[in-house]
């Protein structure tokens, strides 16, 4: 069963999904595996971003620049995402890793800056034996359906609402 690899998607509106992807990550790093993890729509430097500093064979790139959540994504926002899509693809193509994060790669989807079969057709044509992780809220079924593992992270409480901001290091 190790040949296969397999896809996860973590999803919802709770907290934890690239948490998640990252605890993963850490996993297979420290199991001798090479990891790449692409984060689509975040351009912030979150403390993750310095993960490449403290593991071997994991590798980080961002492929967002601000946060637009609020607004409309400009086709500057737009055009990080397609570069992003087609750095994945490199990423697959090299055959170099055993697990490929898309981090809220659903976001970028929901906010179409590039579409659901563009996705699906990279998790296709992935080698049989590389583990794949998507995250972010809004999946569309389809991929819910393609997954072999879904995680649908649900906020049940969450002290935000009492005014807490991200904390470096805990949410940021």
């Amino acid at each position: 069963m190790e040949l296969k690899g397999y896809l996860h998607v973590y999803t919802g509106n709770g907290k934890g999904k690239t948490t998640a992807a990252l605890g993963l990550s850490v996993r297979a790093v420290c199991a001798g595996k090479r990891v790449f993890f692409g984060q689509f729509v975040k351009g912030m430097k979150y403390s993750e971003t310095k993960a490449t500093e403290y593991l071997p064979n994991f590798e980080m790139e961002q492929f967002g620049l601000n946060c637009f959540i609020e607004n409309d994504p400009t086709q500057a926002d737009i055009d990080a995402a397609v570069q992003g899509l087609k750095r994945i693809k490199e990423v697959i193509d090299s055959g170099d890793y055993d697990l490929v994060v898309l981090d809220e790669v659903m976001i970028a989807i929901y906010f179409k800056l590039f579409s659901v079969e563009d996705v699906i057709e990279l998790i296709k044509n992935r080698p049989e034996q590389m583990e794949m992780v998507c995250t972010g809220r809004y999946a569309p079924e389809v991929l819910l359906d393609l997954a072999d593992l879904v995680t649908e992270m649900k906020e049940v409480k969450h002290y935000y609402q009492q005014g807490v901001m991200a904390r470096k290091g805990i949410e940021s």
